[in-house]
């Protein structure tokens, strides 16, 4: 399959070919994921559209070697689970798509890279080397161009004195930190910043406390200074984001698409507006599996924005956007 042709998907029409196109392919080539359908009595002629199509348990990252095709892993990228806990691992064959996708969705959501200059508070990441986040971060660094764009660690006096002189110039600055590093910091450095976009990927790490969204959203608007931060929803096990521009709704990428899945019955879909299971078709994932049930809660709604509630009892937390209610 041509891998780039997702990139140019412009309609729910597209997407639905294209999805269906992808699963033919992974089915065929995916042993883990061919065996699951299997187990579900569902071969490529019982699928003919996208609520047809079986949505692999993120768990199997763990447990299984998710690989669609002959080629072997450039790279794996592995979940920051808590210590004794095993970690998911998704072995990435190509890591030309990975870039491609989550540039060609910066470019969807934020305009032109090199607009910017990139700030980047992930102390939890940074602490592993294979962290997808860590890649995607140092790779928006560098395509910035930007002389100022940079990783910080435990540095918040400088960051702040960084933030501060960028602001003032009026330049465009993208922070994009873990959420108990941005609390860290506004406890110490509380600012009033007017050019900066904060955006919050989500997790305390077990470094703090866990808040809803809005208790996080309001505590970091007041010590930066904003109107609205914004947040990212990724998982080790995806190569595209979502993201949000402050009011707490997702939107996703043109080639990757949340449906929600009834919490009692996970083989039927929940009604645009109800609390369910978030299913998400990723066709970046062309190399792995594109359809994954995740344990995170959340509703749909009509304009394909999507809202994260929280996630399923028992299940462990790790570094993926999630405020438990």
């Amino acid at each position: 399959m041509e891998a780039a042709s997702i990139f140019n998907i412009k309609n729910d029409s597209d997407f639905e070919v294209r999805a269906l196109e992808v699963f033919q392919f992974q089915y065929q080539n995916n042993f883990a994921y061919r065996e699951f359908c299997s187990h579900l009595g569902k071969s490529p002629k019982e699928v003919q559209q996208i609520l047809d199509i079986p949505f692999l348990p993120i768990e199997f990252f763990k447990s299984k070697t998710i690989i669609t095709g002959a080629k072997s892993p450039q790279i794996s990228f592995s979940s920051s689970g808590t210590t004794g806990k095993q970690t998911s691992q998704h072995h990435v064959a190509d890591l030309r798509i990975y870039e491609q996708s989550y540039l060609t969705a910066f470019q969807q959501f934020y305009g032109n890279i090199q607009d910017y200059c990139i700030l980047a508070l992930l102390p939890s990441y940074l602490e592993r080397e294979d962290s997808s986040l860590v890649y995607m971060v140092a790779d928006l660094i560098h395509k910035s161009g930007h002389s100022d764009s940079g990783f910080y660690l435990d540095e918040f006096d400088t960051l702040k004195k960084k933030l501060l002189q960028l602001d003032s110039s009026g330049s465009k600055v993208l922070l994009i930190g873990v959420s108990f590093a941005l609390l860290n910091f506004t406890e110490k450095y509380p600012l009033q910043l007017k050019n900066t976009i904060v955006m919050e990927t989500g997790g305390m790490k077990g470094r703090r406390k866990e808040m809803i969204r809005f208790e996080l959203h309001q505590s970091l608007k007041q010590g930066f200074g904003i109107d609205s931060i914004h947040s990212e929803y990724g998982m080790t096990e995806l190569l595209s984001q979502a993201y949000s521009s402050g009011n707490g709704l997702f939107k996703t990428p043109n080639w990757m698409k949340v449906l929600i899945r009834d919490t009692e019955d996970p083989l039927s879909f929940q009604k645009r507006g109800k609390t369910g299971g978030i299913n998400i078709i990723d066709l970046a994932n062309i190399n792995s599996c594109s359809f994954i049930a995740t344990q995170d809660l959340g509703k749909l709604y009509a304009d394909e924005s999507f809202e994260i509630l929280g996630r399923f009892d028992h299940s462990d937390v790790r570094g993926c956007n999630l405020m438990v209610l």
